[in-house]
């Protein structure tokens, strides 16, 4: 008959077993690349996805791993789970998916995040809130510190998510106060790299796929408008840094890079990479498009220690070989 464990025994299988870490979103462009660096981790990963604008591709390299799992899902309805962390990623990132259904978009914001927090209040769990540089609007302080409050249009066709970002962000902050859950808030700026939708309206993705197909590339007003690209690799790390950060420590922080380029810059620097032919287009500016868009990511590098790593010319050849082995 085997002996029952002592109680020192119990205490460390139970330190043995991988942190469970729920990772809402996972199937998306960033997600997946978290899932995947969550799992070299040692972590074990419940991937919640509705595939909205996710793709099951994107994991499908996974579903062997004997601590991944996939779980279907809207986070609009609550889920319960035991798990030690929550990154809570789910909701359509990019413009032409934000807005293709605007009142999902603020349900996704909104309910989701109330349901993943309710889900940390339950299991004890930290929870991050995957913001964005959005809720800073079309800035009027630049680069853009954590301490700015944005410059945002409520009612423009940008607000499903601009404000639905900001909402969630409150309510994190809320449901800390209130209910004391652990909470980590990172305002992520533009980021890009391999398993982009070539569809996602993002200008490093319709950049590269207009090119490589020989189509002008679309650039919207005069080019002058300036954005900075962070690689995903490098974005990832600072999710993973941010919810390893000190107890105390909840954030806003912003996570980008900080090298800032026209878009007008980026569109030559594509065309010379993926040596096309193609010309530029010029388009009219769609509304509330910020003038600029430069994180200040001192907090990020006094408090986590982290600094974008990849140079935009190295990670432009790596998405582009992606989009040229992906058709």
């Amino acid at each position: 008959m085997t002996e029952p464990l002592s109680t020192d025994d119990a205490q460390a299988a139970t330190r043995a077993e991988p942190r469970r870490v729920l990772v809402a979103g996972g199937a998306g462009f960033l997600g997946s690349h978290l899932c995947e660096r969550l799992l070299d981790d040692g972590a074990s990963v419940v991937c919640v996805d509705d595939f909205s604008t996710g793709a099951r591709g994107n994991v499908a390299h996974l579903l062997a791993h004997s601590r991944f799992d996939l779980l279907p899902h809207d986070v609009c309805k609550p889920l319960d789970l035991a798990v030690d962390e929550i990154y809570n990623l789910a909701c359509p990132a990019s413009p032409v998916h934000y807005q293709r259904d605007p009142l999902q978009t603020t349900r996704t914001s909104v309910l989701g995040a109330m349901h993943l927090l309710e889900l940390a209040r339950r299991s004890g769990a930290r929870i991050l809130q995957a913001s964005t540089s959005e809720v800073y609007g079309d800035p009027e302080v630049h680069p853009q510190p954590e301490g700015y409050w944005g410059r945002v249009n409520p009612i423009g066709i940008r607000s499903c998510y601009d404000e639905g970002k900001r909402c969630a962000e409150s309510l994190f902050f809320d449901y800390h106060r209130q209910h004391g859950v652990r909470i980590k808030v990172a305002r992520i700026f533009n980021t890009y790299g391999p398993r982009m939708q070539p569809d996602d309206g993002r200008v490093v993705s319709n950049f590269i796929v207009q090119a490589l197909r020989g189509e002008p590339l679309t650039v919207y007003g005069s080019g002058t408008q300036t954005r900075s690209f962070c690689y995903v690799s490098d974005l990832v790390e600072g999710l993973v840094a941010l919810m390893a950060s000190a107890e105390g420590f909840t954030g806003p922080v912003n996570l980008g890079n900080p090298d800032e380029i026209t878009i007008g810059a980026l569109a030559g620097q594509v065309l010379r990479l993926t040596g096309s032919g193609a010309v530029i287009e010029h388009r009219p500016l769609p509304g509330d498009d910020p003038a600029q868009r430069r994180p200040d990511i001192r907090l990020a590098e006094q408090q986590l220690g982290w600094a974008p790593r990849i140079p935009l010319e190295d990670g432009l050849r790596k998405t582009i070989g992606f989009f040229r082995a992906s058709g």
